[in-house]
């Protein structure tokens, strides 16, 4: 089995990124409060932004010294997603996603700063099955692979994966290609979970991954930050194993 392990200059500690799907922003200040030093990357996403008060949340992350990951998705008009992009550009955010096509994602792209924009391959809710749902005739794999060589192709700095497809987008396409992996989960997926095509911690770097997005497995432990504390751990043990 090829190794995979992405060897970017990202700070360990960095590399989980914390998913704070939270119906508000006091309860997400709460939960970022408790997690303390255990986590330094937050992603920020519609239940959110929809609350009110999110800018202040996010001015709020980066005074405390977190980097932000601003996941809305951006599918509009290509000029429209360009002008979006060059705002959010303005915050300090590190990252956010755009879902969408070559244009879309080249408005991103091109309006992007310092922001680092990551184009969404195949959410990690859909299978095969929703795929012919949608009315794609190919599979998974396929997509994931077309759509990140499309993005890197139009100047995204790099996409969001389950990190089922990384090896294989590792394995075809330049590693320059930055890969943000959600769909996490500490144990076998539950049955009633909404993620469907999802790995482990260690798994996801082993493929290749130089992010991963966890939520639920955090933020429903009966200690959030101890949880947070052993995925941390998980990952500084991948990495010092090589």
């Amino acid at each position: 089995m090829p190794n995979f392990l992405s060897n970017k200059p990202i700070p360990v500690a960095d590399r989980l990124i914390m998913a704070l799907d939270l119906p508000d922003v006091s309860e997400a200040k709460t939960l970022v409060e408790r997690l303390g030093d255990a986590v330094s990357f937050y992603k920020v996403g519609l239940e959110l932004f929809m609350s009110g008060d999110c800018f202040a949340l996010v001015d709020w992350l980066k005074a405390k010294d977190k980097k932000v990951f601003v996941d809305l998705k951006f599918f509009d008009v290509p000029e429209t997603v360009g002008r979006a992009v060059k705002a959010l550009s303005r915050r300090g955010v590190d990252f956010a996603t755009v879902h969408g096509n070559d244009a879309i994602m080249e408005a991103a792209a091109r309006n992007k700063g310092s922001l680092g924009i990551l184009a969404v391959t195949v959410l990690t809710s859909l299978d095969q099955g929703d795929l012919r749902d949608l009315g794609f005739q190919c599979d998974v794999q396929e997509l994931v692979l077309s759509r990140a060589r499309r993005a890197l192709a139009v100047g995204c700095d790099g996409v969001v994966s389950s990190g089922l497809e990384v090896p294989l987008l590792r394995g075809e396409i330049d590693h320059k290609l930055m890969v943000v992996s959600p769909g996490i989960r500490p144990v076998e997926n539950r049955p009633e979970d909404d993620q469907k095509r999802v790995v482990t911690v260690d798994q996801a770097f082993r493929n290749g991954a130089d992010y991963i997005v966890v939520g639920r497995p955090i933020r429903d432990a009966a200690d959030p930050r101890e949880a947070a504390q052993r995925a941390q751990a998980q990952i500084r043990d991948v990495f010092a194993a090589g």
